[in-house]
């Protein structure tokens, strides 16, 4: 007899490959919480070293192989995009990747019994769940979520034309931020049909305020290294804060495709002693990382291609643990925080400015502490699991009725 509990098939293509991975915990995070309420069962891509299926905290995952197993490098490591750009012979394996996803999904359709379809991104895992509806005639209802790298990074009219028809053709469409609703109505979908819900953070138990802050000139970035983050902003702008905090130590966790890049520029500058590349670090590690520094920065930009942040959920990680903040003034930055109340905004691409704010919050204690405070009140009212969760649990009820 089968169980009355809901089954969700949960697609998607960034998902811990294995316990304790260093890949974005989003998907994952949203997949453990909503076990409390259903069954999920996770499709995601294979990679060398994971497991073709396992449970992996509760949570039934399935990995389909789409090439050589050594050559199965279109995932991970930074997102699809950030592969491709850094490597175009990769788009030689976007129809394996494709057909290999398509065909598990239509064996798990035909052999197994979901009640919602939840597809992150709506290029490729939408356009492959609309598909599997197609020629899966008792396929279930389609929950499709965009992030921002298939929205802002896919450009040109096929690309639009394909996003129209996925976010139509889904049952419903959540987005993560305001500007990704406003960007989705402009293709033609109405925003009737668009909840905005962003992904969450847990700001109860693990992103949450030290008790004791040291004052040590410590400046923090924590994202991909890739073009939308603006890393070289914030490097290039550290000369500056320096002549005013000659201590100041720059620290960046994350890895990325620009990494060797933005190392020359950071000596080429001469700034070795003063800037700490910590590579991409498990996500257990960045409670504390957040807790000891006193200034963090986002400096994303809208990258030459078009793709920007969809929504700043490591912003958020830093305000849950009362950091005071500089951000750019990019729309999905601006859904969080508001200028000289909860965070520091300035234009994006603009080292100087960037400067001035971080030397401002390192030069005013009283600032920094009053702006943390607001900030983590901000966010913790908006963006913890739990209150994620519930609204994703009300829609999903709404869909599956």
């Amino acid at each position: 007899m089968r169980s009355m509990r809901k089954t969700i098939l949960v697609l998607t293509s960034t998902f811990p490959r294995w316990k304790g991975d260093v890949e974005p915990p989003f998907v994952y995070e949203l997949s453990r919480r909503l076990l409390q309420h259903y069954r999920v069962h996770v499709l995601a891509p294979h990679a060398p070293g994971a497991a073709v299926e396992e449970v992996l905290d509760g949570i039934l995952v399935t990995r389909y192989r789409y090439f050589f197993t050594a050559w199965q490098n279109l995932a991970y490591h930074g997102g699809i995009l950030a592969n491709l750009k850094q490597n175009p012979w990769r788009f030689f394996l976007i129809p394996f990747f494709v057909f290999a996803q398509l065909s598990a999904l239509i064996r798990m359709l035909c052999s197994r019994s979901f009640d919602l379809i939840h597809a992150h991104w709506l290029i490729h895992q939408g356009l492959v769940a609309l598909m599997g509806r197609y020629l899966v005639k008792s396929a279930p209802p389609l929950l499709c979520t965009s992030h921002g790298g298939d929205l802002f990074g896919l450009k040109g009219s096929l690309f639009n034309w394909l996003k129209r028809q996925v976010a139509a053709h889904s049952t419903a469409v959540t987005v993560v931020s305001r500007t990704m609703r406003d960007t989705l109505s402009e293709l033609g979908i109405g925003q009737n049909r668009i909840q905005v819900i962003p992904m969450g953070v847990d700001l109860q138990t693990k992103f949450v305020p030290p008790q004791n802050r040291p004052d040590n000139g410590s400046i923090l970035f924590v994202g991909r290294l890739v073009e939308k983050k603006g890393l070289n902003y914030l490097i290039e702008g550290l000369p500056s804060i320096l002549e005013k905090h000659p201590t100041a130590m720059l620290r960046i966790a994350g890895d990325g495709q620009d990494r060797e890049a933005l190392e020359k520029l950071s000596s080429g500058l001469g700034l070795e002693a003063h800037v700490q590349f910590l590579g991409a670090l498990d996500n257990e590690l960045l409670p504390a990382l957040y807790q000891t520094a006193d200034v963090v920065a986002f400096p994303s930009v809208v990258a030459a291609d078009g793709d920007r942040e969809g929504f700043g959920l490591v912003l958020v990680e830093a305000l849950g643990c009362e950091c005071a903040t500089v951000v750019s003034d990019l729309p999905a930055m601006q859904d969080i925080v508001i200028d000289g109340t909860t965070g520091l905004v300035v234009p994006q691409k603009n080292s100087g400015r960037l400067a001035e704010k971080i030397i401002q919050l390192l030069d005013d204690a009283g600032l920094r502490k009053s702006l943390a405070k607001a900030g983590r009140q901000y966010v913790v009212g908006r963006y913890d699991w739990g209150i994620i969760t519930r609204k994703y649990q009300e829609l999903i009820e709404t869909i599956t009725i």
